[in-house]
């Protein structure tokens, strides 16, 4: 694993200014994107600090968490009291020379504030304002906490989770708030270069309910149209089958998937079920999924994984070991591409995509409380309360 190099001074987004305002996952997980490709972020946080400093793991010694190393590279530290005149005062002064302010809060609190969209555009009316919530800025549960677990299941996403006789099951990651933060990021830099065509800022209302929908794919169609209720598959696709996970002889688990015809008649092949006329087709493969599983199940718990992998690879079908975290620090692939690096001595991802002509890098790990406010507020030296618990 690498030390990252230290970046560039500029990148693709070296002329973008970024206020982040917000806390924990999706919305500083935006800024973070932005932070990778080169854009100036600026971190506000409030006098106690912010809640992703403890949340989760942290090294021996080290006050603040993984997360917050992870969630917060790249970006200027400042510490800002939003709830006292002068530190609205300085936000204002700071929104006012930004391409982007985002923030998280619960729709209605910045503006009760004195921080509103209106009155930031009316400082800057370029200024384009990401209000990254749960549920949205209007409707019956815009009030309601807004956190993935209750995205997912108001989305439908819990619902597919599990096996047809289990309950129905949550992601054991910040799985919808990492994706509002990356589907936030690309709505900040569309409003960005409207504003820079037009001179007008505008609003952005993201949520982690409708990016939770968004993963949803045709299902939504499907129920609309045919009535089409998608029941609880495990590992399985209503439209792949034979797909999942198996075990080898050696207790290596395998990771399987025939989406695509051709890899499918491949599978038949290799097991020698080609001709049988129950998997013709991936509709009738659908009707006989406890069958074909079974059958390709007992083919794999017959043989060690390095046969397996070898024969699947030599027929060209889709199949990958499915790795502890161990196993992705000890995967070739992994280890080639260089996807995990060091940055001030803290293992993280690089980041998300690489570009050819303006490369992309992660300038520092997250940083001190306060570490910015005399270089970006004046200050003569920062005045700071020790960090305050919090968690998710």
């Amino acid at each position: 694993m690498p030390d990252s190099e230290q970046p560039p001074a500029s990148g693709p987004l070296a002329d973008v200014k970024v206020l982040d305002l917000a806390s924990v996952v999706a919305a500083p997980g935006a800024a973070r994107h932005m932070a990778d490709f080169g854009a100036d972020v600026i971190k506000v946080e409030p006098p106690g600090g912010d809640a992703t400093r403890s949340l989760g793991w942290a090294r021996d010694g080290d006050d603040d968490s993984l997360f917050w190393k992870l969630i917060s590279r790249g970006k200027r530290c400042v510490v800002i009291d939003l709830k006292s005149e002068a530190g609205v005062e300085r936000l204002l002064r700071l929104a006012a020379g930004a391409d982007v302010l985002i923030e998280n809060m619960r729709p209605g609190k910045l503006e009760r504030l004195g921080l509103g969209p209106d009155v930031l555009l009316a400082r800057n009316p370029r200024l384009v304002v990401v209000r990254v919530t749960g549920f949205g800025q209007s409707g019956p549960y815009a009030q309601h906490a807004g956190f993935a677990t209750s995205a997912e299941a108001v989305g439908g996403y819990a619902a597919l989770c599990g096996t047809p006789d289990g309950p129905p099951l949550l992601p054991p990651v910040a799985l919808t708030d990492e994706v509002t933060g990356i589907g936030a990021a690309f709505a900040a830099l569309a409003a960005v270069h409207h504003a820079r065509r037009t001179g007008e800022g505008q609003v952005v209302d993201i949520n982690l309910l409708e990016c939770t929908l968004q993963l949803m794919g045709p299902l939504p169609a499907a129920y609309a149209h045919l009535g089409y209720e998608q029941p609880r598959l495990g590992s399985g696709l209503p439209y792949s089958t034979p797909r999942g996970t198996y075990r080898c002889a050696d207790g290596v688990w395998v990771a399987i998937s025939t989406t695509a015809e051709t890899i499918a008649r491949r599978v038949l092949r290799l097991l020698g079920v080609d001709a049988d006329p129950r998997f013709a087709s991936s509709r009738s493969r659908g009707e006989h999924r406890d069958e074909l599983d079974a059958l390709l199940g007992a083919w794999v718990a017959e043989r060690d994984s390095a046969d397996v992998l070898e024969r699947f690879r030599e027929v060209e079908a889709a199949i990958a070991p499915v790795n502890s975290m161990a196993g992705v620090f000890a995967d070739p692939h992994v280890r080639d591409r260089g996807l995990l690096q060091e940055v001030d001595g803290v293992c993280m991802q690089r980041p998300i995509a690489q570009l050819s002509r303006t490369p992309t890098g992660v300038r520092w790990a997250g940083r001190a409380l306060g570490a910015d406010d005399a270089e970006i507020l004046g200050d003569p030296e920062p005045t700071v309360e020790p960090t305050a618990p919090g968690g998710a």
